[in-house]
């Protein structure tokens, strides 16, 4: 899994758990729809963290618990 995949999993995951599609994501969190789009359809490559602030502010949860998951700790180092 790559950074990419794990920030989708991890939207997916929450909007699950707070009965939220994409659409409602986008509308509470104030971010473009076509953006939340991309990132659930894997058309965004790198998801700015600007963005990813958002929609935690939108899911009612800091950053830090939206990183703070095994999807994260378990990524590969980019650079070795």
């Amino acid at each position: 899994m790559n950074i990419t995949e794990a920030v989708k999993k991890r939207f997916e995951e929450l909007c699950y758990e707070k009965g939220l599609n994409f659409c409602k994501l986008a509308s509470i969190s104030g971010v473009p729809y076509t953006t939340v789009k991309s990132i659930f359809y894997n058309q965004s490559r790198n998801p700015g963290i600007a963005t990813i602030k958002k929609l935690c502010d939108g899911l009612e949860i800091t950053i830090t618990e939206f990183f703070s998951t095994e999807y994260f700790e378990k990524l590969e180092q980019e650079i070795k």
